[in-house]
């Protein structure tokens, strides 16, 4: 807990547990560390029940822990109840975050440049050497870390935070509270050729990168403007570093798009669906809501609501594990097979069979 102290006390207002268990003669909490290096000054908790076994042997002054844990804690420790240990330390690190957040004076830095057309809400901080083009409006208590571009055209509402070295070409629309890290860029060219006479040529896009409230956007993502009409990111939606979403793709609300994953063009995917790390998604294809694509999958047909997948091309789960399975039993099988083809192969000649034929009389 970087530059703060929490006391006991402060940690169960924050969390409000179930029940509490033991007691602390100190008084202060300094920091947040795994279960199996924690010190008695410092909080951990238990987010996945694997880890478990670690529980009496940590030496964390304070643990957050779920319903289904039933040991007891030991001399100068607490044991906390919670619904969920994961969210509750989220709350907590949240509180910390907002208590260590450098202070975002309002207002342009004298090295930004800002077009004489474009609106500034007095609230927004403009950082250095940010550039915002002709006609793009910042809205109130939008934050522009250093180096950031705004093209022309460009609409950020109120809350988002850019961090450095974003861009966000012509005709961007962001909506509220968005979160942008850094790298980003929205707005770039869709990948679109056509091939005349042998050589390929650009197709233009002209359509943009909307993005609804409440999307986050991880370092180095790339999300390409549409070819016409809009790239559209849906409200909620929480994308991971490192995701390429290409040109016309329709993204639903609450889904999760995890590291390396390849979105192509015009793809429509629903709401509350997962698409794992480096999973591949052919374009023109259409997937459900609320479905779960496992990680280095390829996906190169539609899938309906309620899919839970994985491979490539992709099974349902279960069946999946079960290919798995028998491809892990093949070389076995190969030399079954050879075997039995020797076999075939001796019963079948004639000379082995005349053999084989005389053995039998003389018995």
């Amino acid at each position: 807990m970087q530059n703060a102290f929490y006391t006991l006390d402060a940690i169960i207002n924050l969390v409000k547990p179930l029940n509490v268990k033991g007691h602390l003669t100190h008084t202060t909490l300094m920091g947040i560390a795994s279960l199996d290096k924690a010190l008695p000054t410092d909080l951990s908790f238990l987010g996945n029940l694997k880890y478990r076994p670690q529980v009496p042997q940590s030496k964390a002054g304070v643990i957050l822990v779920p319903p289904s844990y039933l040991g007891e804690p030991h001399k100068e420790q607490v044991l906390l109840t919670v619904n969920d240990p994961s969210e509750a330390l989220s709350v907590i690190c949240r509180d910390l975050m907002l208590k260590n957040a450098p202070k975002v004076k309002p207002g342009v830095h004298p090295t930004a440049v800002v077009d004489p057309t474009a609106k500034v809400d007095p609230t927004a901080a403009i950082g250095p050497l940010c550039v915002v083009g002709a006609h793009s409006v910042i809205g109130d208590h939008v934050v522009l870390s250093a180096h950031v571009f705004v093209g022309e055209h460009v609409q950020i509402q109120s809350g988002a935070i850019i961090r450095p070295n974003c861009s966000l070409l012509d005709g961007t629309q962001i909506g509220k509270r968005c979160f942008i890290d850094a790298g980003v860029v929205l707005g770039s060219e869709g990948y679109g050729y056509t091939t005349v006479n042998g050589a390929h040529q650009r197709c233009p896009q002209i359509g943009c990168v909307v993005l609804e409230d409440d999307v986050d956007v991880g370092s180095n993502t790339t999300i390409d403007r549409a070819r016409f009409e809009e790239t559209r990111i849906g409200e909620g939606t929480k994308i991971d570093n490192l995701v390429q979403i290409a040109h016309n793709v329709v993204i639903g609300k609450h889904c999760f798009i995890v590291a390396f994953a390849g979105i192509a063009g015009s793809t429509h995917i629903g709401d509350y669906t997962t698409i794992a790390g480096q999973v591949g998604l052919a374009g023109h294809i259409n997937i459900g809501s609320h479905v779960v694509v496992g990680a280095q999958s390829g996906v190169n047909h539609d899938l309906p609501d309620h899919s839970f997948v994985r491979g490539t091309p992709v099974f349902p789960f279960m069946l999946a594990h079960r290919i798995d399975n028998l491809k892990r039993r093949l070389p076995d099988l190969f030399k079954r097979v050879d075997n039995l083809e020797k076999v075939f192969a001796y019963l079948t000649d004639d000379a082995a069979k005349s053999c084989f034929l005389k053995q039998g009389d003389a018995k």
